[in-house]
């Protein structure tokens, strides 16, 4: 802990600071907004609907499951993390407003709103025009405005202006990700656009419901054919909606010759029922069930969601990233983006113990990765790192390394001493 002299001698307080202190240090600190500039804002009309529930809901699940940069074996499995910029960007810190996992739910909903999206490396080590051997600094998703053969236009958040700009871009340093689901969700005539417009249709119908309206006929005591007439019924009209208006209860009063129609009663059509089909179909399509949304679904029905929906759009993000941001020589090495889904989230506590028993009575994993696992910290006994059946003796000079006797011998013990000693 540091000494009092000290603390008084270099403490600082936010609240005891003023602007002057923040003005000579950042001369200029750009813009200023009262919302969230670089945060991406859903197509209107989105938000009224159940289609915003499933992409956040999609893109939450994408963005729990870490991807970083890795180095594969030859049969092209996950050998070990690699420490770059990159892995930093997805992992930690995307850029100065995004985490990586934020960074990550970002690209996600703009994936699944757009279809097609950009990343765009923003700093870089080198300058990406002239070397593709560079190390990513910071990462940011930005909109396609315009298509070239080879170049792309971007609307990009700049984080010194605090504004978005549109910068030209070449297309071999921007990750251009696709939406695999693209035909569902994105097409003029997709399941996902034909259910958006019934149910702005709906909400259209329910405003009109409740607005307020009356919507009644008066029949008058005479026929309306003539000029007069017509002016008399507009006249009558008129008195009846000031009556109405100036009312403090809504009251009016009629002739007993008049008759009042009201017709703003329910309208009955089939529109729900092509919003349940609809709602269902995009479900099927999507590999998502009701109880992926309630947090009911059991893990056979997690499972086909997953592999359906969830990796397909991380499959289509990785590759582009492997593609756009790893050089053709660090693939020759066996480098890639990968993302590497943790299977026990979805393992009940009762089960872990079994699994746990089979994983390392296989040789699958160590004690210390099952105790990773379950959010235990690691062992320090020499036998919780090493991948062998604790059931079994170890053979020769390892049970010797291990155990410190002599398996060579083991007459110079007799049965009760050797198991005393060993065990």
């Amino acid at each position: 802990m540091a000494k009092f002299t000290d603390r008084l001698a270099h403490a600082w307080n936010v609240f005891k600071s003023n602007e002057n202190d923040f003005s000579d240090s950042y001369p200029y600190i750009g813009s200023g907004s009262s919302y969230r500039p670089d945060k991406y804002v859903v197509t209107p009309g989105l938000e009224r609907t159940i289609v915003n529930a499933i992409i956040t809901r999609i893109a939450i699940d994408c963005s729990q499951i870490p991807m970083f940069e890795a180095r594969l074996d030859d049969n092209r499995n996950f050998k070990e993390r690699i420490k770059s910029g990159l892995t930093e960007c997805l992992t930690v810190e995307a850029n100065v407003d995004q985490t990586g996992r934020a960074f990550m739910l970002d690209l996600i909903i703009s994936l699944l709103d757009e279809g097609i999206v950009a990343v765009v490396p923003v700093d870089t080590s080198i300058d990406p025009k002239k070397s593709d051997s560079y190390d990513i600094n910071t990462l940011r998703v930005g909109r396609i405005i315009d298509w070239y053969p080879e170049h792309v236009r971007v609307n990009l958040y700049n984080d010194k202006t605090g504004l978005k700009e549109q910068v030209l871009l070449p297309k071999k340093m921007v990750a251009i990700c696709e939406n695999p689901l693209y035909s569902v969700m994105n097409l003029p005539n997709s399941t996902l656009k034909r259910l958006v417009r019934k149910l702005n249709l709906l909400d259209y119908i329910d405003d009109q419901t409740g607005s307020g309206k009356l919507d009644m006929i008066i029949q008058l005591p005479y026929v309306i054919k003539s000029e007069a007439r017509r002016k008399e019924a507009e006249r009558r009209r008129k008195d009846i909606e000031n009556q109405l208006a100036n009312s403090k209860y809504g009251v009016a009063y009629t002739d007993g010759t008049e008759k009042i129609t009201q017709l703003n009663r329910p309208l009955e059509n089939n529109l729900q029922s092509q919003i349940n089909d609809l709602t269902s179909m995009l479900y099927s399509q999507l590999g998502l069930t009701e109880e992926v949304f309630k947090g009911t679904a059991d893990e056979k029905t997690m499972l086909n969601y997953y592999n359906h929906t969830i990796e397909p759009i991380l499959g289509a993000i990785s590759d582009e990233f492997t593609r756009k941001f790893i050089t053709k020589t660090a693939r020759t090495q066996k480098k890639a983006v990968i993302f590497v889904r943790n299977p026990f989230t979805l393992v009940p506590v009762n089960n872990i113990a079994e699994i746990a028993d089979k994983f390392t009575r296989n040789e699958i994993l160590t004690s210390n990765e099952i105790r990773s696992i379950i959010g235990y910290a690691p062992s320090d006994q020499p036998t919780a790192d090493q991948l062998r059946n604790k059931n079994l003796n170890a053979p020769g000079e390892e049970a010797e390394r291990i155990y410190g006797q002599d398996q060579e011998n083991p007459d110079e013990y007799g049965d009760e001493e050797y198991y005393d000693e060993n065990y």
